[in-house]
Order: structure tokens, then sequence, then C-alpha cells
């Protein structure tokens, strides 16, 4: 039997707690929450787990294998730390950290004691990004060389955080997951609110290896919630809608071709072509419940999960070099750290 504690019962702590119970093998010990009043729901709910506001009850129980953090970004790191330290495995909300310097030690560390370093980037999880993921990698696409994501919504401003770090990790995690690779430049622009002093809209750049051009537009201050990503391909263009119900992948077998007559260079021979479109089917379930499922799996068979340590690093130094890039004006080049 697998014990777990849960720190952080705010937004998601919820849903965190509602996916582990439904995992075989797996019994939840503790929820620890600073806020009195969501600590005397819990047992009305699940009358089994212990319910603390103090840390320490949790990293001193030896009966607890792993913990799972679900508390404010700015935490993560000294959490995760700790709980490393305390000879527990770790599951942390995205993203893993800050910043590079302190996700390389949490890496390290994981390493050093030989724990489990998992990041819920629960949208890897999906059914419909599994799909993208082997439609992608089947070559049915061809060869691609542009993605637009959009990842909008009114709300919610956070004074800790900034949009980029809020909404872009799902696309840079996504894309990781996708290709395997980090990006070659990252460049961006956007708007500051001064009330928050924190990034709101934000538009992001970025060249991968292999001429592949990525841009994503992501803001707190849009009227409509948008979750769109658009690939262009050389065989087929592909679009990913998370919004919606059930078609979320369209293919479409749409193109321009160009001719290579040399007879013919003096003028622009372009070839429009539109034919069918394809909506595969999807499995049905819920993403954080194949993500907790994973965490298990991981920590039982000793075995790296499909986002590890290293993935999360990989995310946070996207999101702080353009965060970076934002502030500074400047394209920055993504080198290789760990």
């Amino acid at each position: 039997m697998l014990r777990i504690a849960v720190l952080g019962y705010g937004y998601w702590g919820p849903n965190i707690v509602r996916n582990f119970s439904k995992v075989p093998g797996v019994t939840i010990s503790w929820v620890c929450d600073l806020n009195p009043k969501t600590l005397k729901e819990i047992p009305k709910v699940y009358p089994t787990i212990q319910t603390t506001n103090d840390l320490s009850m949790v990293f001193s129980d030896r009966s607890v294998d792993a913990v799972v953090i679900v508390t404010p970004p700015a935490t993560h790191f000294a959490l995760a730390k700790r709980a490393i330290l305390s000879d527990k495995h770790v599951l942390v909300e995205k993203p893993m950290t800050r910043s590079t310097p302190e996700a390389r030690k949490l890496l390290s560390l994981a390493r050093a004691t030989k724990k489990i370093l998992m990041v819920d980037h629960t949208f890897i999880y999906t059914p419909a990004i599994t799909k993208l993921r082997s439609i992608v990698r089947s070559g049915m696409l061809g060869d691609i060389y542009s993605i637009d994501c959009v990842r909008t919504n009114l709300g919610l401003l956070q004074k800790d955080s900034n949009v980029i770090y809020d909404l872009a990790v799902h696309d840079f995690s996504i894309i990781d997951y996708l290709f395997g690779v980090p990006p070659k430049t990252i460049t961006a622009g956007g708007i500051t609110q001064k009330q928050l002093g924190q990034e709101t809209v934000s538009y992001i750049s970025v060249v991968y290896p292999n001429s592949l051009f990525v841009h994503c537009h992501v803001s707190w201050l849009s009227p409509v919630k948008i979750r769109r990503m658009i690939f262009l391909g050389t065989k087929k263009m592909l679009i990913y809608d998370d919004i919606e119900a059930s078609e979320k992948i369209k293919i479409y077998d749409k193109g321009v071709s160009f001719t290579n007559n040399p007879k013919l260079s003096y003028q622009l021979q372009v070839g429009y072509r539109s034919g069918t479109v394809t909506i595969p089917h999807i499995e049905i379930e819920e993403g954080l419940f194949a993500m907790a499922k994973e965490f298990v799996r991981a920590v039982n068979a000793k075995k790296t999960p499909l986002t590890d340590g290293l993935m999360g690093f990989r995310v946070v130094q996207c999101l702080e070099l353009a965060t970076r890039s934002l502030r500074s004006g400047k394209t920055i080049a993504v080198t290789k750290t760990v």
C-alpha cells in the first residue's frame, strides 16, 4: 500500500485527493492546509484522512511514502526539497519551481537520493494529447514547420506569478512531450499590469531545431476562453481545441504546393489543396486520474515517470527565458544547462 500526503487543499487540491482516492493500492494518509475551515470539511468527505496545518506532522511520519505538493509556485522548491530530504517521493504541481537554479537543485537531489521527482503537467495525460502525439510521430502531417498556440481567458490575475508561468507552461510542456527537444531561441513581448507588477498578456516566438517555429499567445485579459493549437505540416494540417467537448482534434487535408519547374521560375506557381476533414476517435478518461496512476506506477516500479524532473526543468527554463526576453526586449538563446 502506497501512503500519500497532500500539501495544499485550495483550488486544485480537492481534485488531487479525489483522483488518488480512486487509484488501487493507494491510501491518502494526510492532507495539510493552513485554512482551518478547509480542514474541517475534509473529514465529512474523507473520514479516514488525517488533517493538519503543521507540515512537520507530515514530514516526520515515516509511514508516508510520497508527498503531493499543491501549493503556490513560490513554495514548490522549499517543500519539495524538504520532502526529498525526509525520504519521500515527490509529485509537484506545475511549474516545478520558479527558477532554473531551483529546478536544477531539486533534480540533483532527487537523483542523489534515488527519489521519484514528477511534475503534474496534466495535459500530457489526457487522451487528446496522447492521440496528438501519435499523429505527429506517425508522419501523417509531414514535416511540421509551424505551431500557433492561443491560451486566453479573463483572469485569474495573480500577484505571485505572471501569465507566462500560469498559461504558457501548458504549451511548453505539450511541445516538449511531442518533440522531446529544447528550443534554440525565445523572443517575447507583452503587457505588464502596473497594479500587479506582473505580465498579463504575452506573445512568445520560439525557434526549435529542424526549422520548427512556434508562436504562443497567452492572456489573462481576454473576454473569451481559448485553448487552441494549430499545426501546419507539409502534408496536412491539424487543429487541437481543448474547449471542444468531443471533437478536440481535426485533421485537415489542406496545404499549398509550389512548382519546381525552372522554366516557370519567373512566375509564382502555387497549388492549393483542400480535401477532407478527419476527426479521430478519442477515448474518454480524466487526465488527472491517468497522471495519478503514472505517479503510483513510477514509485512502485522505481521507474522514471513520463513527466519527470528533467522535463520539469526544461519547461521552467522556457518560462524563465520567455519572461527574461519580455522584460529585456531581447531574443534569448537557450543553452543546455543540465
